[in-house]
């Protein structure tokens, strides 16, 4: 047996349409996942590139929008990566901005865990769960009060979960990426000065690939981390250790 394999899982990938995500779902299928992709954006380009696998359109701004999915699918495998973040001083920060980012990401989060929770335990069947922190589940950074806070207690429920449910089979846990090449970091890579800066904190000395963070979720989600619980996997390019 490949304890690395996911031959014969059902994985569902939230924010799954570009950037982690898409990597995620890659990752996945070719592990032998059967992967469906959770968006409110289509999810063409991600398909195009996985051999197993379809779009199901979940707008994450209402944090219970992914509960129904788990009623009538058996799904095995739950990455919560749908994220947003807004940027201000904490001074003039909106409560709007607050209430947004706290939904997607961690409201959502544990509304959609705890529905694939009920699902896997009345089933009795076992189920991994991968949530996606962050730095800033550790640090605090700046000008992403909400954010900041949201991954700080998306840590803080993967542990919460781990404790309750690793006895009944199922496995939770949470990978913090680093500075990963996405879209999203384009203007700190286009920067020099700023890129530069990043480069000089991170050990390996680059940045990382969204791959990374793929084949990461891929480890904690296979029989080769059957043991793991509520650990918070760093990858990061050992920029924490800094």
């Amino acid at each position: 047996m490949n304890a690395f394999s996911l031959e014969g899982k059902r994985a569902l990938v939230t924010g799954a349409n570009t950037g982690i995500g898409q990597a995620i779902a890659i990752s996945m299928s070719q592990a032998g996942a059967e992967v469906l992709c959770a968006a409110r954006r289509d999810c063409e380009e991600t398909l195009s590139k996985i051999e197993n696998g379809r779009h199901v359109p979940v707008d994450f701004s209402d944090p219970m929008a992914a509960v129904p999915l788990f009623e009538k699918e058996r799904i095995d495998i739950l990455v919560n990566n749908a994220g947003i973040i807004r940027r201000a001083e904490a001074v003039d920060f909106a409560e709007a901005d607050w209430d947004d980012v706290m939904d997607v990401n961690l409201k959502a989060v544990f509304f959609t865990c705890q529905a694939f929770g009920k699902a896997a335990l009345a089933a009795g069947r076992p189920g991994a769960i991968v949530n996606i922190a962050s730095l800033l589940s550790f640090q605090g950074g700046i000008r992403v009060p909400s954010y900041t806070a949201s991954k700080h207690g998306v840590a803080g429920i993967t542990k919460l979960l781990a404790n309750e449910w690793a006895s009944k089979g199922i496995n939770v846990n949470a990978i913090a990426p680093g500075y990963i090449v996405t879209n999203n970091t384009e203007a700190l890579r286009n920067d020099p000065e700023r890129s530069r800066q990043i480069l000089e904190r991170i050990p390996a000395g680059r940045w990382g690939e969204a791959s990374d963070i793929g084949e990461a979720t891929v480890f904690l989600s296979s029989p080769a981390a059957k043991y793991i619980h509520g650990a918070i996997l760093n990858v990061d390019g050992g920029w924490l250790a800094r």
